[in-house]
């Protein structure tokens, strides 16, 4: 296989920025079916992931600022979906957000749709190119990992 030059790359960026940007606008839609944002759904995944971060530490994650976070975390919590907690061990002063088990529903609720739209989409396509796009999972989840 011949090595892909900078210009290719362009081409390539080029060709593949439309069809993410298109797909993650229909993923999108799958979340605003339950009545949450997709910045809602991002936060709310981040506390699960890191259950008791503090909003500083929640903003520097989500690459946005506190207040930002802090206005997500209000209709979180208002909404059921997220809740703030003492801590108990270390500095008792400090705040820390948890899921609570509605917002734990919500997660894997948008994860069952978002995987649904896509299973069915895939489903559409000849094995050859289901094939194609199963391969090019692990280059494109390189590209994020950097």
């Amino acid at each position: 296989m011949a090595t892909l030059t900078a210009a290719d790359s362009v081409t390539l960026a080029n060709r593949l920025r439309p069809v993410l940007l298109h797909i993650n606008r229909h993923l999108r839609r799958e979340v605003h079916k339950l009545g949450v944002s997709a910045g809602q759904i991002s936060v709310l995944s981040a506390v699960c992931d890191k259950p008791g971060i503090g909003i500083a530490d929640l903003a520097a994650r989500e690459g946005t600022s506190a207040p930002s976070i802090s206005g997500h975390v209000d209709r979180l919590e208002a909404a059921g979906l997220l809740e703030r907690r003492r801590e108990e061990s270390g500095d008792r002063r400090r705040i820390g957000l948890h899921v609570t088990t509605e917002g734990a529903r919500v997660l894997r609720d948008v994860r069952s749709r978002r995987t649904a739209w896509l299973a069915s989409r895939l489903e559409a396509l000849p094995p050859a190119e289901r094939r194609r796009v199963a391969d090019a999972v692990e280059a494109l989840g390189a590209l994020v990992a950097s």
